[in-house]
């Protein structure tokens, strides 16, 4: 008997007679009631003012664009303080569409959206006013200071050409893609603003997906209801673009000269120094292929090591579809470690850093592969919920494939987000039925940004989903530990001090955290550090290694409270 097997992107479908091969289990343990200290998110979009619904429109024809949602920024705009939400919009298009169709804005229920917050916590939309409608099929939103003026602008990623925003200053932005030399081609995805040759400018690290151009191939069964979205397999890899910023408001497009031209099906970006050689590093989550890791040699050039790194490949030595990604420490040990999601039946990939240029497959031992193997994950944060100390997982997960259930009844398109404790670094557990109502609800989820919107030391959680609502999820966590975040300036090196990493000790040890907004799945984060103290209230040590080199150093530093620190002239 012959078995068919269909795809859809970063996925793969089997007749339910299939068996799949299973994971080696590691032996079941009972979880201490005193491991499972609960969250508690509440979601409270309605009532704080955003009505935004993702038009990402699905059609008999089954496109593959139709699976992949948007992404969404926080940041503060307007420097006023306050975190202020980005949303990114699809575009209309027809069935069938053309090839060569790039798909257009229509009308208001398609625009970008950019929500103020008020003083009160609620949000106003101020899209028109600020400039930021849009017009192509959005996809992703990187947000960075690219010319050092002190506001942030954004960056939005499309399906036939990007734009860069410049913020005025004033609450308006100007689209200045043309000047810029950004516009790009093809189809973005993630992207990232990172200062990669430590002269003091974010540079623009902008990911695609596949060759594709509205191609109407039939994938899955020839019957009513069964056709599915073909796997990325059937297009052609492409490379990203690497934008190096002049420092005059253009930009030169340099991937094949530093190396980093490497065809991909790249969905997640995240960037971290894995090595500690004071250079960053950049981690690409790609689709049904190997992961990339490009070590950057810190001579202009980086080289692509994921395989002899061991972050290629899950513990099977198999691939899988990378779609959102983190590069963090989760284990409090100094070295970034790194989080990948991916698809039902495949696990999601727990990578540890091991310190001598090469990372363990750590999903079996902390228990990440048995809480995720039946679920499909996009936007994620290593992110401490609690205040603990460690850096806890958010994740926001749903199917790519809108009709899964009738191939792979085990598996469902609309999933419950999933967030799972982090014990000490050696193992998380999922706590994510005792906390709150928010983890009871089923979403087709793509996008997430983290961030402390109420600057209350919680950090807080902005989900798209795929062609429905957003939501915002606030974080009331009951805890009597404490906090304190970090809001960098930099002057030698980039004005958000994107790269520098930031250890604190404190009673328990040290924590390490790395300055990003990029990470998750199509999405941008709030640029602050956040650092759950525990029972401290206070960091005893400060350290901050600058993009430029400077190693700055302070002592007792009173938590419970967003300390700005401006980069020094020299070490300290």
């Amino acid at each position: 008997m012959t078995w068919k097997l269909w795809w859809g992107p970063a996925c793969f479908l089997a007749a339910a007679a299939v068996v799949l091969p299973l994971p080696p289990r590691v032996p079941a343990t009972a979880t201490p009631s005193s491991d499972l200290v609960p969250g508690n998110f509440v979601e409270v979009t309605e009532q704080d003012g955003v009505h935004f619904v993702d038009q990402s429109p699905h059609t008999a024809k089954k496109y593959l664009i139709e699976t992949m949602g948007s992404g969404v920024a926080l940041f503060d705009y307007d420097n006023d303080g306050r975190l202020d939400i980005f949303l990114v919009n699809g575009a209309p298009h027809g069935d069938p569409t053309p090839k060569g169709t790039i798909p257009r804005k229509t009308g208001p229920e398609y625009w970008n959206r950019l929500y103020h917050q008020r003083p009160d916590g609620t949000f106003e939309d101020v899209t028109e006013k600020a400039g930021l409608t849009g017009s192509g099929y959005g996809m992703g939103v990187a947000v960075g200071d690219y010319d050092n003026d002190g506001y942030d602008d954004l960056y939005v990623t499309a399906y036939g050409g990007n734009k860069l925003y410049h913020n005025n200053g004033d609450g308006t932005f100007t689209d200045v893609t043309e000047k810029a030399g950004v516009s790009g081609s093809g189809w973005s995805t993630s992207a990232a603003w990172v200062d990669l040759d430590g002269d003091g400018y974010l540079d623009l690290v902008v990911l695609r997906y596949v060759k594709w151009d509205w191609d109407d191939v039939w994938c899955g069964e020839h019957r009513e209801g069964y056709r599915g979205y073909c796997h990325p397999d059937v297009f052609p890899p492409v490379s990203m673009l690497v934008y190096h910023n002049n420092g005059n408001g253009t930009f030169t497009e340099e991937a094949h000269r530093l190396g980093l031209d490497k065809p991909a099906r790249a969905l997640g970006i995240a960037i971290a120094d894995y090595d500690g050689d004071g250079h960053p590093d950049l981690f690409i989550a790609n689709d049904s292929m190997p992961e990339f890791l490009f070590h950057n040699k810190g001579e202009g050039g980086f080289e692509e090591v994921g395989l002899e790194s061991g972050v290629a490949l899950d513990g099977e030595g198999r691939t899988y579809a990378g779609m959102g990604v983190d590069f963090s420490d989760y284990n409090n040990d100094g070295r970034p470690d790194i989080f990948v999601d991916n698809l039902g039946q495949q696990q999601y990939a727990l990578y540890q850093n091991m310190g001598t240029g090469v990372f363990s497959y750590a999903s079996y031992t902390t228990g990440i592969a048995g809480m995720t193997l039946l679920h499909s994950g996009w936007g994620t944060r290593l992110m401490d919920y609690d205040n603990d100390g460690w850096k806890d997982l958010l994740i926001a997960q749903g199917h790519d494939m809108d009709n899964i259930e009738l191939t792979a009844p085990q598996l469902h398109y609309r999933e419950r987000m999933l967030l799972a404790r982090n014990l000490a670094g050696k193992r998380f557990v999922d706590v994510s039925s005792i906390s709150g109502d928010v983890f009871q609800h089923a979403w087709a989820a793509r996008g997430m940004a983290v961030g402390d919107m109420n600057n209350d030391g919680l950090l807080d959680a902005v989900v798209t989903e795929n062609n429905g609502p957003a939501h915002i999820l606030m974080n009331e966590t009951k805890t009597s530990n404490h906090w304190i975040g970090f809001k960098l300036v930099g002057h030698r090196s980039n004005r958000d001090g994107i790269g520098a990493v930031i250890r604190i000790t404190t009673s328990q040890g040290p924590q390490w955290y790395t300055i990003t907004t990029a990470s998750s799945y199509l999405s941008s984060s709030d640029v602050r550090a956040h650092f759950g103290l525990g029972q401290d209230t206070e960091a005893t040590t400060v350290e901050i290694r600058w993009p430029s080199g400077i190693v700055q150093r302070l002592s007792h530093v009173k938590g419970d409270r967003y300390a700005r620190i401006d980069e020094a002239d020299h070490s300290s």
